[in-house]
């Protein structure tokens, strides 16, 4: 058996691939990590500032709260749909669908229940 001269191996990678992909993640969950703290910050800033009307203000918060999905899915959970398999992009929009009709289903009902006590 030859070893080359490149330091220790794990799993037959050299210890410099490793420290590479070490920085890499930990800079990944910190680009992550500022963009959540600023996609939450301006939400809030904008409710405490209410400088623009209400009506905007909602319309912000769901755009700001849209892209903080994303950023969670490609910064934390690690979910870059153009380079994932199709099954994994299937399970992510199924998944999304179930929890579409969960949020739905539960405001149609309590819409209801409301009408009903007037």
């Amino acid at each position: 058996m030859s070893r080359s001269s490149g330091g220790n191996h794990i799993a037959g990678r050299p210890s410099d691939d490793l420290a590479a992909d070490y920085r890499r993640e930990l800079r990944s969950y910190i680009y992550g990590l500022g963009l959540a703290l600023l996609l939450t910050g301006v939400p809030f800033g904008l409710v405490y500032g209410s400088a623009i009307p209400a009506f905007w203000i909602f319309i912000a918060i769901g755009v700001f709260a849209l892209i903080q999905v994303i950023v969670h899915v490609r910064f934390f959970l690690h979910i870059d749909p153009p380079r994932q398999k199709a099954d994994d992009l299937h399970l992510m929009l199924f998944s999304a669908l179930i929890l579409a009709l969960m949020a739905g289903g539960t405001i149609w009902i309590l819409a209801n229940l409301a009408s009903r006590m007037h």
